[in-house]
């Protein structure tokens, strides 16, 4: 099986368990085993659909600000989880690929797999949403022709970026890529690092 189709399966099983309640306080459970990458990509694509929904209410003009600023807390909260998450599964390809003689010839790609996989995870979440709104039965028809057009994009956009991921694995693999994986160093989190935060240390 291509990695690719191993994840696009675990995203949509992700966000269809969470629209079951449909509920960004639910209780989270990860079906996978600790240790392997599908506990790792579940658990990403969780995030990022919790996040996805955060996002949404956020943007209700009407949200009281006490809570709005709680949400954004929660937004920030997310963003590291989702980096996080993204350097556990590129650790999980250095390891596996550690023992690869590489090619004197090999090149680096311009993302590791991880942040690839990524945008793969937010892909599966843009298909959802935009296959619900293309079944709106509430909708004009010309809001639905315009989100098929777009739902049609996406799902080629799907496909492109998954055999790119399974060409970059097929070659760090091989010995023709190599993986670099640099911390992301964020700063607005960092009481040290925001001067902000580092101010209300003094």
């Amino acid at each position: 099986m291509l990695f690719t189709t191993l994840a696009n399966t675990i995203f949509e099983e992700s966000i269809n368990t969470y629209h079951i309640k449909d509920d960004v306080y639910q209780d989270f459970s990860n079906p996978y085993p600790k240790d392997t990458i599908e506990h790792l990509l579940y658990r990403k694509n969780w995030i990022d659909t919790v996040q996805w929904h955060y996002e949404d209410i956020i943007r209700d003009p009407n949200i009281d600000p006490v809570a709005a600023l709680d949400l954004k807390r929660k937004i920030d909260a997310s963003n590291q989880d989702r980096t996080d998450l993204v350097e556990y599964i590129d650790s999980y390809f250095l390891k596996k690929y550690q023992s690869v003689e590489v090619s004197k010839d090999a090149t680096i790609n311009t993302e590791s797999p991880a942040w690839a996989i990524d945008r793969l995870s937010i892909l599966a979440l843009k298909i959802y949403h935009m296959q619900e709104e293309a079944n709106r039965t509430d909708a004009s028809p010309e809001h639905i022709l315009k989100c098929n057009t777009k739902l049609e994009v996406l799902l080629e956009q799907r496909k492109d970026l998954s055999s790119a991921i399974d060409q970059l694995l097929a070659d760090i693999e091989a010995g023709n890529k190599y993986m670099k994986v640099y911390k992301q160093m964020k700063m607005y989190n960092d009481d040290e690092l925001n001067p902000v935060l580092r101010g209300q240390k003094e």
